[in-house]
C-alpha cells in the first residue's frame, strides 16, 4: 500500500511540475529560443515517455505491429513540434497537463488503430475456468524488482509497470464481502498479477481508459477530453472493464 500511495504522490508532483513549466515554455517560445524551449520540454518528458512505451507495448501484444517497428522517440519528437507550434493556444497552466496527454494520445492513435471489441472474448469470459486462468498465468513472471510483466518483457526496461489492487476494481458497498474474501485468499502480488493478466485480454480501448483512470488519475471528463470522446462512452467502457475484471476474479477463484 505504501508503494501505491507513493506512486500516486509522484503523479501529483509530476502534474504540478508540468503546470509550473508551462509559463517558462511560453516565455521561451515568445523569445523564439527553441534550444532552451527544448531543454525545458525534456524535463517533463520522462513520464510521457513511459505512457507512450506502455501504449506501444500493449499494441504490440495485441498484434497491431511488430516490436521495434515504432520508436517512442518518434512520438516524443512529434510531440515537441506540436507543443512548440500550439502552446500559444493554451489559455492557462492548469490546462497544459491535460492538453499534453490529449496530444500524445492523438499521436498514438494515428499509428495504433483502436482494436474493435472482441465479441468472442466477451461471449466466453463467463466460461473461463480456473485451469484456463492458471494456464494464462504460465506466460507471466516477475522481474528482478518483483514487478509483474510478460515473460518476453523481462529485459525491456522501457516497460511501464503498475501495481493494481482490489480497490481499483471493487468500489461498491455490495462488493465488500467478495473483496474481503479475495483479500484473505490472495496476496497483493497475486491480485496484481491477475489484474494485469486480465487487462491483457481486454480490448485496447478499455485497457487505455483503465490506465488513464487508475494510474494517471484522470477524471472521466479529462479522459473524455484526451480521447475526444463523450463522458458517457468513457464511463460505459470503464464500467465494462471493471465488470469483466470482477467476473474474472469470481470465475477463477470461486466458480
Amino acid at each position: 500500500m505504501k508503494s501505491t500511495i507513493s506512486y500516486y504522490q509522484q503523479q501529483k508532483e509530476y502534474r504540478l511540475l508540468v503546470e509550473n513549466t508551462f509559463q517558462e515554455l511560453v516565455t521561451h517560445k515568445k523569445a523564439d529560443d527553441k534550444a532552451t524551449f527544448n531543454k525545458k520540454f525534456l524535463e517533463i518528458i520522462p513520464e510521457i515517455r513511459k505512457y507512450v512505451n506502455g501504449r506501444l507495448n500493449v499494441a504490440i501484444k495485441k498484434g497491431h505491429f511488430s516490436k521495434g517497428k515504432h520508436n517512442p522517440n518518434e512520438f516524443i519528437d512529434q510531440l515537441f513540434i506540436e507543443v512548440y507550434d500550439h502552446i500559444d493556444a493554451i489559455k492557462k497552466e492548469n490546462d497544459f497537463y491535460l492538453w499534453l496527454f490529449k496530444k500524445t494520445n492523438e499521436l498514438l492513435e494515428d499509428v495504433i488503430v483502436e482494436e474493435e471489441f472482441d465479441n468472442l472474448f466477451f461471449k466466453n469470459i463467463d466460461d473461463y475456468s480456473k485451469p484456463e486462468w492458471d494456464a494464462m498465468l504460465e506466460n507471466y513472471s516477475t522481474d528482478g524488482d518483483g514487478d509483474f510483466v510478460m515473460i518476453e518483457d523481462l529485459d525491456d526496461r522501457s516497460y511501464q509497470k503498475h501495481d493494481y489492487t482490489l480497490n481499483h476494481v471493487f468500489i461498491e458497498d455490495n462488493e465488500k464481502e467478495l473483496t474481503e474474501k479475495l483479500d484473505k485468499t490472495l496476496s497483493e502480488e497475486e491480485i496484481n498479477r491477475h489484474i494485469n493478466m486480465a487487462l491483457h485480454h481486454l480490448p485496447l480501448a478499455m485497457h487505455t481508459i483503465f490506465d488513464l483512470f487508475t494510474n494517471q488519475q484522470f477524471t472521466l471528463e479529462e479522459i473524455a477530453e484526451i480521447r475526444s470522446s463523450s463522458v458517457q462512452d468513457v464511463e460505459k467502457l470503464l464500467k465494462e472493464v471493471k465488470k469483466n475484471l470482477k467476473e474474472s476474479f469470481s470465475n477463477r477463484y470461486f466458480k
